[in-house]
């Protein structure tokens, strides 16, 4: 690669090379002083790879084509920095839309269902692995790349870089969608309160054992009482946050593995089988066969109530009242306010904007007052199940989208993605996805400003959260249950027990119109004939039976000693 780059500029330098080539390369050198300050890659290399771009594209300029995203401060960098310069360097034009995340489930859902091009490339999230894999109207990435996409197929791409292909892969073992972001969902508290004397004394003495970052539910849900309502440095203080305005994100809150860790789903990493953090249960062949109990499922097992009934306590017992009228992305900024305590359920992607200069949970040094660490795990948790959720946003070509306009979306989403410039998007967005920039020495010096993001990702720990699994055979369909129904447990409509029961008949009633229509082939959903639930609650694993004590030891450790673990 270097040895062409060095040819093409002594050819430009010689005035024997077009005019385009000449100005395609100066646009990316522009970029690249711009912008790309940090690189896994030396300029050379940046510069060899811009080229491989540039000469890969020539068949495509003059094209314009359309993506999408969800809007994250990644994305946002994406579309306002890497959108125009790519257009810049390859001569294509690239609209980079930045729309709500259940907005863009719904253009991909329209685009399978009607086979019309709505968008050339969709960065969404692995979550759908399992509806990619069954339907097979996602480009099958592993092939495309050896075949009709080979010669826009980086060969620099170094895929086995990449930290998050496991949850792009299919049973096939064939990849479905390429990472371009990634982000864990984790606790977040306030160190400086946490190791205060004072308060550490005061806690001590109220429940008999020491304040730390707490390791199940029950030290969460003491802490969350000790803290709220107290005055710390001239204002009210709250010991939970979270939202629950009836919106697609509350869907979320909940399938971003909050019953897995509450225990609900079966042992199994990186997602529980037979039954997983949605409460879908599967045969050996990863056919759906049923979510209520009475099917073998788990949806509206008592440990999936105690999951809901536990959210539904805090958010109103410990939490900003405003919170309940809140979306995701309302709430998100919310602790960087400083009255927040901890937050069991936070998504590291608030990270970018929780380290801004001048914030009151920021210390004058430019090191955060707060730390992040593992969530606790409810009561009906074993060791072996899956401890958290992590976020895969992915680049996603349909075979709808014609080929030369996923060749060039291929492209942009390959730029996007790519060592020259990974590391700086990386910095802006804190959005890991490649090892070489977790372990680029530039995120060793910035670590201690980061409360813990760089040892999480550097540690074996970060294997342990995982997307949403091949056990949900349609997730646009059924994740628009989970909202409309948590969201009439969170209002109060119905209780938790009657809000998972109706949930699991809707995703059984979708599941079995995706059986009768056959849509999905051999793994698509077969369910079991329904009998009494007390047949599968007196099975091993999931469903769980109700524990008569729903309340467990607290247990707490300290985040010094939590590092540790990770190293």
């Amino acid at each position: 690669m270097n040895l062409r780059l060095t040819t093409t500029t002594a050819l430009v330098s010689l005035g024997l090379m077009a005019g385009p080539a000449f100005a395609d390369m100066e646009a990316a050198r522009a970029f690249l002083d711009a912008h790309i300050e940090r690189s896994a890659l030396s300029r050379a290399e940046q510069e060899a790879e811009m080229q491989w771009f540039i000469d890969a594209a020539a068949p495509f300029r003059g094209m314009s084509i359309n993506v999408v995203s969800e809007t994250i401060t990644t994305h946002e960098w994406e579309a306002g920095v890497l959108a125009p310069a790519f257009s810049a360097i390859t001569g294509i034009n690239v609209t980079h839309d930045l729309i709500g995340e259940g907005d863009v489930v719904e253009k991909l859902q329209t685009q399978m269902q009607t086979g019309e091009n709505v968008y050339d490339m969709y960065v969404n999230d692995a979550d759908l692995i399992g509806t990619h894999w069954r339907y097979q109207q996602a480009r099958n990435l592993t092939d495309w790349m050896a075949g009709e996409g080979a010669d826009v197929t980086n060969p620099g791409l170094d895929l086995d870089d990449f930290i998050g292909l496991s949850s792009a892969t299919g049973p096939d073992g064939k990849l479905y969608q390429l990472p371009v972001q990634q982000f864990a969902n984790l606790y977040w508290f306030r160190h400086d309160w946490f190791t205060d004397p004072t308060i550490m004394a005061e806690f001590k003495e109220e429940y008999g054992y020491d304040l730390g970052v707490p390791v199940n539910w029950s030290a969460y849900e003491d802490i969350a009482e000790f803290f709220t309502g107290r005055e710390i440095d001239g204002q009210a203080v709250y010991g939970n946050m979270d939202y629950g305005k009836k919106d697609p994100s509350l869907g979320w809150r909940f399938t971003d593995a909050w019953m897995s860790m509450a225990g609900m789903g079966d042992k199994g990493e990186p997602n529980g089988f037979p039954v997983d953090e949605w409460g879908i249960r599967v045969n050996d062949q990863y056919q759906p066969v049923g979510s209520c109990m009475a099917r073998g499922g788990a949806t509206n097992s008592p440990a999936a109530v105690y999951a809901v009934e536990k959210y539904i306590k805090w958010l109103h017992e410990y939490t900003p009242p405003a919170a309940a009228g809140m979306t995701f992305g309302e709430a998100g900024p919310v602790p960087a306010q400083g009255a927040i305590a901890q937050q069991m359920f936070w998504y590291t992607t608030f990270a970018a904007d929780m380290v801004k200069p001048g914030l009151p949970v920021m210390n004058e040094d430019g090191t955060p007052k707060w730390r992040m660490a593992p969530s606790p795990h409810g009561v009906y948790w074993e060791e072996g199940m899956k401890i958290g959720y992590q976020d895969v946003g992915a680049i996603t070509l349909l075979e709808s989208t014609p080929a030369d306009r996923a060749k060039a979306a291929w492209l942009y989403g390959q730029f996007i993605a790519s060592k020259t410039v990974d590391v700086e998007k990386s910095h802006v967005g804190l959005t890991f996805i490649r090892d070489s920039t977790i372990n680029h020495d530039s995120f060793t010096e910035r670590a201690p400003l980061l409360g813990g993001l760089v040892e999480f990702y550097r540690s074996p720990a970060r294997t342990q959260w995982s997307d949403t699994g091949f056990n949900v055979p349609d997730y646009p369909r059924l994740a628009q249950l989970w909202w409309q129904n948590i969201g009439d447990a969170s209002s109060g409509a119905k209780t938790a027990q009657e809000a998972l029961d109706a949930l699991c008949e809707q995703q059984e009633a979708v599941m079995a119109r995706l059986e009768r229509a056959g849509v999905q082939g051999e793994f698509g959903p077969r369910l079991n004939e329904p009998r009494d639930p007390e047949y599968w609650l007196s099975q091993p694993g999931s469903p769980k039976p109700r524990l008569e004590n729903e309340e467990e030891t607290p247990i707490t450790i300290s985040y010094e000693e939590l590092i540790k673990s990770w190293q």
